[in-house]
């Protein structure tokens, strides 16, 4: 047995809309994010004397940058998808609900 505001929810085209979207902007940047960490980790296990080349005359190597851009992508990942939620898809969320409650 099932709820009749839930039933409407999933029936309400914002709802369809929803998680269109957000399903398509997850696996958007799921696939980002896989491809940039793999990437990393693949020049780690096949080209290691790339990420060893040094910058400049110090001990600083071509890894430690490539590494830290790994994180600083991964910051902002999370906060694209932050600010399509916050923007989007909140008041689509917002929307549904207040229509459904009628």
């Amino acid at each position: 047995m099932q709820d009749p505001v839930v039933e409407r929810i999933q029936r309400h085209p914002k709802y369809q809309e929803l998680r269109r979207k957000r399903n398509a902007l997850g696996f958007l940047l799921t696939a980002l994010m896989l491809v940039v960490y793999y990437g990393f980790i693949s020049l780690i296990a096949f080209d290691k004397a790339f990420l060893a080349k040094p910058l400049g005359a110090g001990v600083t190597t071509l890894g430690v940058p490539i590494g830290m851009g790994v994180i600083v992508f991964t910051v902002v990942v999370t906060a694209v998808y932050v600010l399509r939620a916050n923007r989007e898809f909140d008041q689509l969320t917002r929307d549904i609900l207040k229509e459904a409650q009628r």
